[in-house]
């Protein structure tokens, strides 16, 4: 398995962003024209925020790893660089889903890639910093998928969500609501009231690291057999 954009050559990959941003502009330049020949302006600042935000990734992603500013420990979990003690933490974008996760799959099939994909993502992460010697390390993310026992059973515990947080991802409500939809292979509306944030610190992920290395490979034994 692989991720379908990295593999392509760098002029095939500015391709592929071109063709997204022509197309957004297109359909911009039209939602914008009708506002104007209708005067009702809201309707094109709306649907500029929603694409703006849709394609985003698709950007901001390939830029911030090439940079350094992000990190793929696995196809669809990545986390930014340490600050002030911190790692956060960030499941796969929709830019991720789109190029890694197979249409042919099942809603079931895609659900246990994603979950098995964070566990490897992880592992990779702990044993990256635990090499490091960053015991005092605290790893922190934000989800509306994980639940809180899941995340209690790793490790981690739930923290409040600051306001910033939160109106990121009311900002991306579209972006995630087709995030949401591929994960499941249906649509889905995501429920954000939901949306949790936690953190935990290196010496407590490290003492559950079995557990979540038992758990990766019963995901990746279960997968071998349907994939």
């Amino acid at each position: 398995m692989e991720h379908r954009y990295y593999i392509k050559s760098r002029g095939q990959q500015i391709q592929i962003q071109f063709l997204i941003g022509f197309a957004a502009l297109l359909l911009v330049l039209l939602v914008f024209w009708v506002s104007w020949s209708t005067g009702i302006y809201l309707i094109g600042v709306l649907v500029f925020t929603i694409v703006l935000s849709i394609i985003a990734p698709f950007f901001d992603v390939p830029s911030l790893r090439e940079s350094g500013k992000l990190r793929y420990h696995s196809l669809l979990f990545l986390s930014e660089k340490p600050k002030n003690g911190i790692v956060q933490i960030h499941g796969g974008t929709l830019f991720d889903y789109v190029f890694v996760i197979d249409g042919k799959l099942h809603g079931k099939e895609r659900q246990r890639l994603i979950i098995q994909q964070y566990l490897e993502g992880l592992l990779h992460l702990i044993e990256e910093i635990e090499s490091q010697q960053s015991d005092d390390m605290i790893i922190r993310g934000t989800s509306y998928i994980i639940n809180e026992r899941t995340a209690r059973k790793m490790g981690f515990k739930t923290v409040k969500t600051d306001f910033l947080q939160k109106l990121i991802l009311l900002y991306n409500f579209f972006n995630v609501l087709i995030s949401a939809s591929i994960a499941k292979g249906r649509f889905t509306l995501p429920k954000l009231r939901d949306t949790r944030t936690f953190e935990a610190s290196l010496h407590e992920l490290v003492k559950r690291k079995v557990y979540i290395s038992n758990l990766n490979e019963k995901f990746k034994n279960v997968l071998a057999h349907t994939l």
